[in-house]
């Protein structure tokens, strides 16, 4: 489908099938309670009150206790049961002093086996739906289910393709955050070993989102880290996903360098008095609710205060599922507080995918000489080895992936709009673009302003010679 309103037009329809019944149901059922309260010469006006107090009470306590303890605890399907067992036991409570008949009393008898029963036969939520959510329907028997849980922030999800069950997929809030298929693997090791090897003083980390731990995992083989502090907002991913891709992120949540930061990235990065070497992000699209608030002005400004001098911040940035004004936005934002930044690509198929965008506290230099010494150590024997894996077999196959500077982009991104913590912009941008697949067209774009970086590549002159050949000669 090429427009976006028909999808939207088809989601408030599902939205209201769902919702619908039950909130004319539930709000049915208010004058009942006022009812039951009743009395001869009592003042409405207070009985209303005390009604409508209590019952904004029992949403507050009932909206924290499902949230926080029950679905963690138990999941949806048995807290519906649960909820539904409430429902009943309350009807029957209020009903049973006024049935004086036997037929009355069968009734009653007969509607809680009915609710008994309802809940009984009452399924899960499906696999698949949990996996993809809107992409459900073409989804289903495509993939065996190897774990669902239902956490406080997110359901997530790991599964492994019927078609091939060597790839693995870990899906968060109905969509695939992680995998360990090519694409995404080299996307994922270049948000962790670009950096580090630009920065070769690094010993401080901060990873914005565990994922698969494969980004966070990269920075184990490098010696030189000391510390690694990965900032997660739902406690089931590091504990659970981790386990599923253990050989692809170094077991990274068991290294002792680690620590694990359960909190909203935003307020972390706003309110510890830490500083890092490197900072990187890999959120999810900015479509999906919340993501949006890790792409704006403000955030970047709080990682920037929070670099030490010389640090380095990396940004995940996808070209598929996306459109050019987004795209644009995301870039011109994160240009406009890192001036100096530049932007890295990754292919899927020969075509764009998706993009990293880099960021320094100060000027950055790409000294292709420094970085081949350092892979050619024996104590980095692992980190060019996983960077071998994805495809980069030496300083020049990573610094080919350069896909422009701010500076080449400027034109481009003339007209983009920034995207502010006052209006989100973003998120509106992006979500006209939820199916589209244009990530090709969008980066050859991107490429058609980019220049070598003569001011930026330091080396001998062959191989800032075989660099220019690996940029210009394979767009």
């Amino acid at each position: 489908v090429s427009s976006p309103w028909f999808l939207f037009q088809l989601d408030i329809v599902r939205c209201l099938y769902a919702i619908l019944p039950a909130a004319c149901l539930w709000g049915a059922s208010f004058p009942f309670a006022l009812a039951s309260v009743a009395t001869e010469g009592q003042d409405p006006g207070r009985m209303v009150g005390g009604v409508y107090a209590a019952n904004t009470v029992g949403a507050i306590v009932g909206a924290l206790a499902f949230s926080l303890l029950l679905i963690p605890g138990m999941g949806t399907q048995n807290s519906q049961r649960l909820l539904l067992g409430i429902a009943t036991l309350a009807a029957l409570l209020v009903l049973y002093p006024i049935a004086r008949s036997l037929r009355a009393i069968l009734a009653l008898g007969g509607a809680a086996a009915v609710a008994a029963f309802l809940g009984w036969t009452l399924s899960a939520v499906p696999f698949e739906l949990i996996a993809y959510g809107r992409q459900f329907p073409w989804r289903v028997n495509t993939v065996n289910e190897l774990y669902r849980g239902e956490g406080m922030n997110s359901t997530i999800a790991v599964s492994e393709l019927k078609s091939d069950a060597s790839i693995r997929n870990f899906h968060v809030a109905g969509k695939i955050e992680a995998s360990n298929e090519a694409q995404d693997m080299r996307l994922q090791r270049l948000l962790g070993n670009l950096p580090a090897l630009l920065q070769p003083a690094a010993k401080s980390v901060l990873v914005v989102g565990f994922g698969a731990g494969v980004t966070a995992g990269s920075f184990v083989p490098f010696p030189d880290v000391k510390r690694i502090v990965i900032c997660e907002i739902e406690p089931l991913i590091p504990r659970i996903v981790s386990t599923y891709f253990a050989s692809e992120n170094q077991n990274v949540f068991k290294d002792p360098r680690v620590e694990m930061v359960y909190d909203d990235a935003r307020h972390f990065v706003r309110t510890t008095k830490e500083k890092f070497d490197i900072i990187t992000s890999d959120p999810i699209h900015p479509w999906v609710k919340g993501a949006a608030t890790l792409y704006t002005r403000e955030y970047f400004e709080q990682v920037r205060a929070h670099l030490n001098p010389g640090g380095v911040v990396t940004q995940w940035v996808p070209l598929y599922e996306s459109n050019n004004d987004a795209v644009k936005s995301e870039i011109a934002t994160f240009f406009e507080v890192f001036p100096n930044g530049t932007v890295w690509g990754n292919k899927y198929n020969g075509e764009g995918y998706d993009v990293v965008l880099l960021g320094t506290a100060d000027p950055l230099k790409l000294d292709i000489d420094a970085i081949d010494a350092r892979l050619a150590r024996a104590d980095h024997a692992t980190a060019l080895r996983e960077l071998v894996d994805v495809g980069f077999r030496s300083a020049t196959d990573v610094l080919a992936t350069f896909g422009g500077s701010a500076r080449d982009l400027a034109p481009w991104l003339r007209d983009a709009q920034i995207n502010s913590d006052r209006d989100l912009r973003l998120q509106y941008l992006a979500g006209m673009s939820p199916d589209a697949y244009t990530s090709g067209a969008i980066y050859n774009e991107i490429l058609s302003f980019r220049r070598f970086p003569d001011d930026l590549v330091v080396g001998t002159e062959a191989r800032k010679a075989a660099l220019r050949a690996a940029i210009f000669g394979s767009p």
